[in-house]
């Protein structure tokens, strides 16, 4: 599909989806191609689990409740 910048503006929420379909969308100026209007790919994989386990150590127990000394650097204002 080839359409002018003005018809481009006027209709860009049509396009979107057009183009999201797999539809070539080309702009156009007086009769020169400008741009193409294409999805942005995502080429993104979920993650594997434990991808990290040798890179990572707790060392005591992780859901103990903070030292109080530890407790008032971040809320200095508690008893």
């Amino acid at each position: 599909m080839q359409v002018g910048i003005h018809q481009a503006k006027t209709q860009l929420s049509k396009l979107i989806p057009a183009a999201l379909a797999g539809e070539e969308v080309i702009i156009m100026k007086s009769g020169r191609a400008l741009v193409k209007l294409v999805p942005v790919a995502c080429e993104q994989s979920e993650r594997p689990l434990g991808c990290c386990r040798e890179q990572v150590q707790v060392y005591g127990d992780l859901l103990a409740p903070l030292p109080d000394e530890e407790t008032r650097t971040f809320w200095p204002e508690q008893p």
